[in-house]
């Protein structure tokens, strides 16, 4: 239910409906909220849903007769997911000047009538505000899960698995974006997509195939982003797609990419990998993992489009917020495109910012952090949290108790990497010898590198530290250790400015965040 709350030149309908005294139970306020191709009406205990007479080209509801059916079907359909919420189909009657909600008079238009679940929890709003949890999204695997194996399926349906009928609607995507090309996407990450997607559905037939041997391929929800998934005394999914059949049917591995994809956006990989393995692991469908990354660039680029079509509706005023919509998911499908592993190394002086920036580098992009202060306690056999004021390079900080951690490190590293899992090493790689082995690493496992600096000026370095002692942290840094690394810290020249990101930690993280993703995918 996402969308402007005001209109243009806005309809006669819409002005009655805004009215309280247009409803039977007369409620103190109504809301207007709109998408693309709704107008809803937010009256408190209840939502009614106005289709919107427009032709999209994958959705007609340019006649009444063609609103009132759509209606009835989006009831039925989403009945099967939320059947408390979704209420009737009302008529929107005229009798002379008077527009009403049911009652006696000319049918004039059709709603949906739905309960009114509380905005402020869904989903895309507790997000920025840290408010969804790995159980919440475990507890959404579980309902989809078992929505799925029930979903209906049949020779028709499997039919939209077949790798024609997917690029039926990729090249609809394609088509349709043409014009928005040098405005929300630039052209090059137009045919970089374009043809990943192309040879993607071309090379991995046998695969897709497969999909539908094994009943992948169901009757889904077909719009499952943040949006529209509620978290209130329940889990409620709601608001599925009626207008086409088509972009309903598909593999249950794009409907799981679609809200993974979506949870990415709001830079949560970390909830993204717990839902995708709870559904994983709740359907056994292990091979959905083959799929992932298509299917998010497949999702991605579709809400790019849907908010690029914004940018020419009328009655949509807030044309810089679809653009940046519009940017930021054509963006997430570019990144999809590169598939390969990536190894980030964390490297500077102690009081940085290093281990706070690889956290947050961690959920965002759902990387495995390998920490040197937790493999070195490790090796040492001592708790993490264990106080150890060694003098500088004495005790566990020695030239070769340091080299015995970095080689744990690299080969964690390369396990994880062989695997497919991408990795953050977070030290302070203050020599270049040690660098340049991770720079190898990468190269052996093949996977994409950067160097990660954090610098931060002294004054806060010192303030981090002194509050750090405090927190108990693993870490056993403090100011005279810094002193004496800057000495010991070889400047990094070795690689070329591509594979080397400088952040001013004194940034706030968001910032911080978007210029590491801005290097590292040109998005």
């Amino acid at each position: 239910m996402r969308g402007a709350k005001a209109v243009s030149k806005t309809p006669a309908l819409v002005e009655a409906l805004l009215k309280p005294e247009t409803y039977p139970h007369n409620p103190q306020k109504v809301e207007l909220m709109q998408t693309q191709m709704s107008f809803l009406f937010l009256t408190g205990d209840y939502v009614y849903k106005v289709k919107k007479p427009v032709n999209l080209g994958y959705l007609d509801y340019t006649t009444l007769e063609k609103r009132r059916f759509f209606c009835h079907q989006e009831i039925e359909l989403n009945r099967r997911l939320c059947p408390e919420i979704y209420l009737e189909v009302v008529p929107i009657t005229k009798s002379g000047k008077q527009i009403r909600l049911g009652g006696k008079g000319e049918v004039i238009e059709y709603a949906v009538k739905m309960r009114q679940l509380p905005q402020e929890r869904m989903m895309d709003k507790l997000l920025p505000q840290e408010l969804v949890t790995e159980d919440m999204v475990t507890r959404v695997a579980e309902k989809l899960a078992a929505f799925h194996a029930k979903a209906r399926t049949s020779s028709e349906i499997s039919a939209y698995g077949k790798p024609d009928a997917i690029m039926v609607n990729t090249a609809e995507n394609f088509t349709q974006t043409e014009k928005y090309i040098g405005i929300s996407i630039p052209a090059h990450k137009y045919h970089h997509i374009k043809a990943y997607t192309d040879n993607f559905l071309k090379s991995n037939e046998s695969l897709f195939q497969k999909r539908i041997e094994s009943g992948r391929i169901r009757d889904c929800h077909g719009d499952l982003h943040a949006a529209h998934v509620c978290l209130n005394n329940g889990i409620y999914i709601y608001d599925c797609i009626e207008f086409n059949d088509r972009f309903r049917y598909g593999d249950v591995a794009s409907e799981v990419a679609f809200l993974a994809m979506d949870l990415d956006r709001f830079q949560r990989a970390d909830l993204s990998r717990a839902f995708v393995n709870a559904y994983v692991r709740l359907s056994q469908d292990k091979e959905l993992l083959q799929l992932l990354n298509f299917y998010k660039c497949y999702r991605a680029y579709v809400r790019g489009k849907v908010a690029s079509f914004m940018l020419d509706d009328p009655y949509i005023p807030d044309k810089e917020a679809a653009l940046a919509a519009a940017q930021g998911y054509f963006d997430l499908a570019y990144r999809y495109t590169k598939e390969k592993t990536l190894l980030l190394i964390m490297s500077g002086l102690v009081g940085t910012g290093k281990t706070t920036v690889a956290q947050a580098l961690s959920r965002s992009l759902g990387l495995t952090i390998i920490s040197a202060d937790v493999t070195r306690k490790r090796l040492a056999g001592i708790s993490p949290t264990e106080r150890r004021f060694e003098q500088f390079g004495g005790g566990i900080y020695s030239k070769d108790f340091s080299r015995k951690t970095y080689d744990e490190m690299f080969a964690q590293a390369r396990e994880l990497l062989s695997q497919g899992e991408s990795v953050i090493l977070d030290a302070s790689f203050k020599k270049r010898q040690d660098r340049l082995q991770a720079g190898s690493l990468a190269e052996e496992t093949k996977a994409d590198f950067a160097v990660v600096e954090c610098i931060l000026d002294e004054e806060s370095v010192k303030s981090r530290l002194k509050q750090r002692l405090k927190e108990g942290s693993v870490s056993n840094g403090r100011w005279e250790i810094f002193e004496q690394q800057k000495q010991d810290f070889d400047e990094i020249t070795e690689f070329p400015p591509q594979n080397h990101i400088i952040l001013d930690t004194s940034q706030p993280m968001s910032i911080i965040i978007k210029l590491t993703l801005e290097r590292l995918f040109g998005a």
